[in-house]
Formats: structure tokens, sequence, C-alpha cells
């Protein structure tokens, strides 16, 4: 039977007990089988008068019915068919058998709660029902009594007037019975009291959530109970995500590079690797997001519960406006069950829970318009978090529709951890040079908008420049700073130092291990799994000793088993931690240090490589292995944990550490290079230089220069500073390698003094090395290096390539210049009158409308490249570019080739991201095209005609399905066909003037015919 069948079946019996009464309210037994038609016809006279009577009564069977079908569908998910028949049935059976004679009615006061007790003492609910059955009974119960009570007080059974009078009222006694049913709140077990009040409180709720958690502390130095707080609206920054599988990559053991201008420089599209996290959460209702310490998961959280509650999610996320955002902190629950859904606003919305309409909150997620967001499984206890999964499977199971985020660090929860309740394991990725810097721009906006300013504001944007500018020029806390956590440490240490960042990094990596092994926890109020709580001190010991015993095995990973036997023997020399275990505190430091990882199953690492470096030399120092670092110290693996050794170590130990691998580069000429250039690196980390020394060492590093070829510039420029005075003051006798790589390391080191050695360089340079000075201008202040440097070189034979916006104003005082490339995006294509004339524009990102109009200042444009999103007007202009021979078009909405005029001296053509079937054909006219590149997808246009092919040295294809077509393999002569890309017969065979790459067949694997 349908709920609506079941409703008006319902709705029928409360009308006809509602006749009865009217009609026969004396009668108990006599009529009580008889069916509304049958009483009408035997106690109202006249055919006309009974027809009209019992339309009225059927308008209120169908007006009961309207209340009641909206609880059986409500209830019918959680029944059986047969058991919500029964149900039916038996409430039937109670309405017609139970006393609801007008003395019932008034004994009860008319109280629909009275009269129901009354009818479930008369007619107890039957036996062999279940939990729900039963609870299913006495709603479906409590409704119709409800219903029968306020229809008879509307019709006026209590007085003895007379039959006629009544029926002079009927006519409009049922409009307004239909009328106060339908105003009645709609009643169920999804909603006890109804749901008039839920549209208010729903209001309430996220304009307090709205507020609330607006809110962020600016994390610092200091203790959380002083730190500032902000919006977090002001200082959210999107982070990067991607697919997580499990292991982590490594990274691999080399010196950091100061990254350039353009790195630093928003991109317009991600890596092909990962994706911003909004665009990854957009695709997958249930998540996983698993991430180191730090990594901005509680942050995320937080902004997508305020986003959700304004209803201001735009772009990926805007389908979300309209979700109802309920956080949970599971740290908060800690020692108890996780909260039922009744419970869960209990945290958020403590001074609202009163208030909550009775149901809420389970017709919020059977709606599906919860967005549930669970943070920091790997807060709870180990043996709590089996508790969470059986949580959140439950709840998933009752209400499959909710959209679910979950985050844990790895340790906590493997990627697989809900799959079984069809979660996507993503993984926070760390931060890119560009991410930096909107992180950097919107600490400094949240400190300007938070409280507790420690500076002038005006001064604030200074600090910003400056903070980016010292990242910059020092690849080593760039490497460090890689998530939120420790770029927010470096803000506001730089700010607190007023601009100042310490020149050496050993201050910076200890304070961050302080915070990040202790203070952070203690903070946040993360209780100890352990009976004797760690200190500091206990946990520095203990990751000393893992991080010397991975790096003295030539090891980044290590068993998990093995590590616990390890901290179990370090355990038994710290007499004051008697009783505690190894596998148990190993499990503490790995969940909750913020400093160890599981990258897979039963293994552990540092999370970063720095981190372990430091540490196994901090346990050298403390524990006198400087013999082991000398002997060692011409090893890739171990020149940083040489170089921050000689920092932890006294005078005594320096001298013995730094004498030792000079004295081997002596003895040793295979590894002379090596063990100097470690030498000279240590007094970076060294408070000073011990007069013992400082001699020895400039004679090592003059060795070392100039670089001999590129691969030296890294090693060289990590020296730092100090290297400049031993470098050439021209480049006058080096080879083009040598100077060109002495140009690099200068340019890598950064800073004042390196701008004063690339100025003398540029008065004498030549072309190729004038390319070099040109390039390095975005890792310098842009006006410094443009009024020292750019004025002393061959400006009109150069390549001048603008990474960043802080570059036009000075390029387009440069009237020598003739070739540029904006590497940046631009709006459209307006400001290229303020450049002078032009033999070469490349510009690699239009995102707006592109009127090619604007370049008729250039015309002797020989090289035209465009890349962009929007549209390409005035095309027609191309053929007034008479010297145009190389030009590159890559627009989403390319018009026909057939409507571009395009130049007659042209040679070469590039076209991208073209349309499946795009027509290439119009080409065949150009006589003197030799070279033509295109990108697109389907198959190849025009191509098969054999004039076009026979015109052409050279084709390139990418992205295309080639299976048929022809000329792939026919040949033609003296043609070199390039195919990226593209999908081929698997059975092709190669031929000459045929290269392949990254191509596929039919199924997606990878073509025999692929170079390698």
């Amino acid at each position: 039977m349908s709920a609506e069948a079941a409703a008006l079946r319902l709705g029928g019996t409360v009308a006809t007990r509602a006749v009865r009464l009217w009609l026969a309210p004396k009668e108990r037994e006599q009529q009580a089988h008889a069916s509304m038609s049958e009483l009408i016809r035997v106690r109202v006279p006249g055919l006309r008068v009974r027809r009209g009577v019992e339309r009225q009564f059927e308008q209120i069977a169908d007006a009961v019915a309207g209340r009641v079908q909206p609880l059986l569908e409500h209830e019918f998910r959680g029944l059986t068919e047969n058991g919500r028949e029964a149900v039916l049935a038996a409430v039937t059976d109670a309405f017609v058998r139970a006393d609801l004679s007008d003395e019932a009615v008034l004994g009860s006061d008319a109280d629909p709660a009275e009269l129901t007790r009354r009818v479930r003492a008369c007619v107890p609910v039957p036996d062999g029902f279940s939990e729900v059955e039963t609870r299913f009974h006495e709603i479906v119960l409590a409704e119709c009594c409800d219903c029968y009570v306020r229809v008879l007080r509307r019709l006026p059974v209590f007085t003895e007037r007379a039959v006629t009078d009544l029926l002079a009222r009927s006519t409009s006694l049922a409009d307004e019975l239909q009328k106060v049913l339908e105003r009645l709140p709609a009643r169920s077990l999804y909603a006890p009291q109804g749901t008039g009040e839920d549209e208010a409180f729903r209001n309430q709720y996220l304009s307090l959530v709205s507020k609330s958690l607006d809110e962020i502390e600016l994390f610092g130095l200091g203790p959380s109970d002083r730190a500032p707080r902000t919006k977090l609206s002001v200082a959210y920054v999107s982070l990067r995500t991607s697919e997580d599988g499990g292991a982590r990559r490594r990274d691999r053991p080399r010196p950091a590079l100061r990254s350039g201008a353009q790195d630093w420089e928003p991109r317009e599209a991600e890596r092909s690797s990962s994706m911003r996290v909004e665009a990854a959460l957009r695709d997958a209702p249930r998540v996983l997001l698993r991430g180191e310490a730090g990594s901005g998961k509680t942050t995320l959280l937080q902004w997508l519960a305020v986003t959700a509650a304004r209803g201001a999610f735009t772009g990926d996320l805007a389908e979300w406006n309209g979700l109802i955002p309920v956080l949970v902190k599971l740290r908060q629950y800690a020692g108890s069950r996780p909260p039922a859904p009744e419970a869960m606003l209990d945290r958020v919305a403590g001074p609202l829970t009163g208030l909550m309409p009775a149901g809420w909150m389970h017709r919020a997620f059977a709606d599906g318009r919860v967005l549930l967001l669970v943070d920091g499984v790997d807060e709870l206890l180990a043996g709590e978090r089996r508790g969470v999964r059986e949580w959140l499977r439950g709840l998933l199971h009752q209400y499959p529709d909710s959209r679910v985020v979950v985050t844990s660090r790895p340790a906590a929860a493997r990627s697989d951890w809900l799959r079984a309740e069809e979660f996507t394991a993503l993984h926070l990725a760390r931060m890119t040079p560009a991410d930096l810097t909107s992180f950097i721009r919107q600490w400094h906006q949240a400190v300007r908008d938070g409280s507790g300013l420690s500076c002038a504001e005006e001064d604030l944007p200074r600090y910003e420049r400056s903070l980016v500018t010292n990242l910059q020029d020092r690849p080593h806390l760039q490497s460090l700073a890689t998530n939120p956590l420790l770029a927010a440490l470096l803000c506001a240490l730089h700010l607190a130092r007023r601009g100042q960042l310490p020149r050496n990094r050993m201050e910076l990596y200890r304070m961050t291990l302080e915070v990040l092994v202790q203070q952070r926890d203690n903070d946040r109020g993360v209780r100890s799994e352990l009976p004797v709580p760690l200190t500091l001190t206990d946990k520095l010991c203990l990751l000393r000793d893992l991080a010397w015993r991975l790096s003295d095995n030539s090891r980044t990973e290590i068993a998990a088993e093995r590590a616990a036997g390890h901290v179990t023997a370090k355990l038994a020399a710290m007499r004051h931690l008697d009783g505690l275990e190894g596998p148990a505190v190993l499990d503490h430091l790995l969940h909750r240090s913020g400093v160890l990882r599981s990258p897979a199953e039963g293994r552990l690492d540092f999370v970063h490589r720095t981190f372990q470096e430091y540490l196994a030399a901090y346990e050298a120092a403390v524990e006198d292995r400087i013999g082991n670092l000398v002997g060692r110290a011409h090893l890739d693996l171990w020149r940083e944990t040489v170089v921050m050794a000689a920092g932890h170590a006294n005078r005594t130990q320096q001298e013995e550490l730094l004498g030792g691998v000079l004295e081997r580069a002596e003895r040793e000429p295979r590894h002379s290079r090596a063990l100097r250039l470690v030498a000279a690196s240590c007094q970076e980390t060294m408070p000073s230089v011990p007069d013992a020394l400082a001699a020895r060492l400039d004679e090592a590093v003059v060795r070392l220069v100039p670089p001999r070829r590129q691969s030296e510039v890294a090693s060289l420029a990590a020296v730092g500073p100090p290297l400049l005075r031993l470098l050439p003051e021209s480049l006058a006798g080096l080879s083009a390698t040598s100077a060109a790589a002495t140009v690099a390391t200068v340019a890598q080191i950064g800073g004042d003094g390196a701008l004063a050695h690339l100025e003398r360089y540029a008065g004498a340079a030549e072309v190729g090395v004038g390319q070099h000075l040109l390039d390095s201008w975005e890792y310098f202040d842009v006006a410094a290096y443009a009024r020292t440097v750019l004025p002393k070189l061959p400006l009109g034979e150069l390549i001048m390539h603008l990474s960043h916006p802080g570059q036009w104003a000075y390029a387009t005082g440069l009237d020598q210049i003739r070739w540029v490339a904006v590497e940046y995006p631009i709006p459209d294509l307006t400001r290229m009158a303020e450049l002078p004339p032009l033999r070469a524009l490349w510009l690699a990102a239009v995102r707006g409308e592109a009127d090619l109009s604007l370049l008729g200042i250039h015309p002797d444009l020989a090289i035209l490249s465009l890349s962009g999103r929007g549209r390409l007007h005035r095309i027609e202009v191309l053929r007034e570019f008479a010297r145009l021979s190389i030009l590159t078009l890559r627009f989403r909405d390319l018009p026909p080739l057939a409507a571009v005029p395009l130049p007659s001296k042209l040679r070469h053509l590039r076209l991208g991201e073209l349309p499946a079937d795009y027509d290439v054909g119009p080409l065949s006219g150009y006589d003197r095209l030799r070279r033509l590149t295109l990108a697109g997808r389907g198959s190849p246009r025009g191509l098969d005609d054999g004039a076009l092919l026979a015109q052409l040295r050279e084709l390139e294809l990418t992205g295309y399905d080639l299976r048929d077509w022809v000329p792939l393999r026919a040949g033609v002569a003296d043609l070199a066909l390039t195919v990226v890309e593209c999908v081929l017969p698997p059975d092709l065979e190669p031929r000459p003037g045929l290269e392949a790459w990254r191509c596929v067949t039919q199924d997606g694997r990878p073509h025999p015919l692929n170079e390698p």
C-alpha cells in the first residue's frame, strides 16, 4: 500500500468517527462499524442534503490525509512494507475500537495528548512490534487524535441544537477546517513539534557561525592567550591539494636555490599533479583530507564553515551555498563518544542550542543540507579513533546525502582509512613561492585588521615587502616555510624583530622545533597518552637520537618496529622516565610532535629533511661525534648535517671539525673540491670563525672560484655572501660556460653585494653573458637593478623577460629594447603601446579580450606570440605586419583560419587550444609556410591536403587522435613529423622523420614508438 493510500484510509477513519460523534453522540456500539455514508444516510433526510454533507466530510478526510501523508513518507524508509502496513492497521483498529464519544472527549478536556493516552490505555499496542514499529504506532496514533480533536472543536457536538441548524453551517465547515489543518506545522518522527520555527533557528545559527568562527589567532611566538586575533575571512589563503595514495615523494637532498620573481607571482594554471583544494572538494562529496602539522587543515574547515554560513562560495564551490555547516572538533570529545546529531551544535552554538527545534538537526541531515566538517582525527587517543570511524559509518548509513570533510595527520589515518565509506583521500601540498607570497600578503593584512598591532600601521607594507625580498634571497628559509604554520612563524619573527630575520638559520630551526614539538599542543590543550608527560628536553633528546641513527645509516626512512627499539634503548638511559615503553613513546612522538610522520605503512621519517639534519647535527655535537662527521663530509647526503653541526659545536669541536675537513681536502684530491666547499659553507652557521681557521677557510674558497660549470652554481651559492669577495671582479678571460655560471652564482647569492658585482660584469658583457645578466633582473630589487645594471647591457640584442608587473614601468623607459616577453598575466593589449617599437613580442597570458589593432605601433614585428582566454578582435590587422615570419596564437575561441589574414612572409605558424575538427585547409595558399605546430583535440581536419603537406618541412601535432589520419602511415617526403600526446594506431611502424613523445594507444597504454 502506498503512503498516499494509507493516508487517505486514516483520514477516512478520522472523518467517520467525527461524523458519528456529530450525528450520533450518545451511541456506543450499535453503529460502531457503519461507514460514513451509511451514518449520513440514516441521520440526514433528503438526497441532495445528504450528498452535500458527505462531500463536506470527504474534504475533511482529505485534509486529515494531507496531514498524515508526510509522516508516512518520512517513516516509510525506516520500516519494512509488512511492518508499516501492520502499524497502520493497528492504528485504524484502535480508532475504530476506542471510546471517542462526546463523554470521552469532554473527559479528556478536549486535549489531544490526554485523548491519545486514553486511547492507548483502551487499545494497547499489539504484541510483537519492534521498537521502531512501536514508536511509529505512537506517533501516527497521536497525530490522528490531534486531528480528530481539532475537527470536533469546529463541530457543535456539545449542544442540543437542531440538525437543521447544524446543516445550515455545514457549507463553510469543511473549508474552515481545511485551512486550520493546513496552517498547523507538519509533525513527524523528524519533526515531533512541527517545522514552523526551522527557518528562524537556521538564520540565527548561521549568523552565529558567521560571527563566532570568523576569527583566527595570528600564530606567533608568544602564548596563545596573548596572541592577536583577526578575521579569518581576511587571513585565509587557498592551498593546493593532490590525490593521496599514501606514500609521499621524498625531496632529493640537494642545496636549495633562490626562486626567481616569476615563481612568486600567481600562475594561470596549477601543476598537473595538484589542484586548488576548493576544486578538489567540489568533485568529491566525502573527503579525508590529510596533512602534516601546521598544513592548514583546521583553518580550512573553519573557512568552509564561515563561507557556507554566509552563502558566499564562488567558483568551484558555488553549489555549496545553501548548505548548513556543522563543525565538530574531535579534540573536544576526547574521552567521550562523538556527538549525536542533536548534540553537534553544543560546542559551536552553545547559546542557541536550547532554542533548537526538536529534530532540526536530523531534518537537515535527512534533506541532504548538512556540510559536516570533522577536524582532528589525530588529536584523539589511538583507541578512540575506531569509534570515530564507526560514528561516521552509522551517520552516513542513515544520511547518505551529507557532504563530509574529515581531517587528520597522515600518521593517524591512512589514505584508505575511510575507503569503505567511499571517502576520497586528499593530501595538502607544500606551499609554492607564489602561495607563500599570498600568505605573507594576507598575514600582514590580517595583522592590520586585527588587535594588538605591535608596530605603526603605516609600516606594515614595508615589512611585507621586506619579508618577501628576504625569503627570495634566502633559499633555506624558503625551503622551511612550506606550510601555513611555519610561514606564520616567519612572519611573526620578522615583525617582532622589526624586519630582521636571523642571519643564521639555526635559530629559526630551533624556534620552529620548540613550537612544533611542545608549545602548539600545550596551547591547544591536547592530552598526552603517556602516564608520565614528556618535557621538551625529553622529546628533543629522543628525536636527536633517532635522527642520528637514521643519518648514521645513510637513511631517511626507518621501519617503525626498529625505531621503537631505538627509542626503548634511549629510554633506558633516561632514568626519570622509568616505566615508559618505547613503542608507546614513539607512537606519541609520531602523532603529536609534528616532526615525525609515516609515509607508508610501518615506516617512519621526518616531515622535512632539514629537521633530521638539524637534530642529527645536534646529537653529533652533544655526543662528541665530530670524527664521524669529518669522515663523511665529502658525501652529499651529509653536507647539511656537517654544516649545522658547526653551528651546534663549541669552539674546540669547530676547530676539530673544520680542521679535519680541510686536512682531508689536502690528502684526497678526488674529494678536495667537495670538502673545501663544505668547510666554507660552515661559516654560515657559526656565530664566529675561530682565528686558527679563518685563513685556511679563505684559502679553501679561493681554490673553488670561479665556478667551472652550471652544475656548480647551487653548491657555491649556498656559501652565501662571503663568497662574493672571492669571485673575480671581471669576466674577462673566462670561458662562456664559466662566465655564465659565475653570473648565475652571484644572482643566486643575492643582496647588495651581489648587485654591485653584476653591475661591474655588465659593463663589458658580451651578448651571451648579457642575456644571463638580463635574466637575473628577477632576483633583485626592480628599481635598483634597472638603475645600475640594465643601462650597461646591449638591450637591443637581448630578450627582455618581464616576470612580474613591477618590471613594467622600468621596461617602458628603455628605448633600446626590441625583444620583449611578458610572462605574467595581463588584462588586455592596451598597454603594449607604452613599449618602444619592437621586433618580437611574446605574451604568455592575456586574460581578457585581445584587440590586435593595439599592436599597430609595432609594425616591424617579425615574431608575435599571443596566448590567452578571451577573444581575438581586429584580427585583420595581421595583414599589415609585412615582416612577420613567426606567429603563435593560443586562444580558446580562435576564429576560422579562412577569416585570419595571415602575413605573406609567414614561415612558422603555431596554433593552440584548437577545438575538434578545426580546419587548417586554408593554409595551403601560403606558399612560404614551412613549419606548422598544432595543438588540439579530435582528428586533424585539412591536413590530408597533399599540397599543404608538400610545402611544409616540419609538422608538430599535440593532443590529436591520429588513428585514422592517412598521412601518418603513408608519409610525405622531406616532412619531419613530431607527434606529442597523441593517440596512435597500435601497429604503427617507425619511419624516417617520425618522432613520438608521450603518445598512447586507444586503451591509454604508452605507444612503442615513444622516444626515450
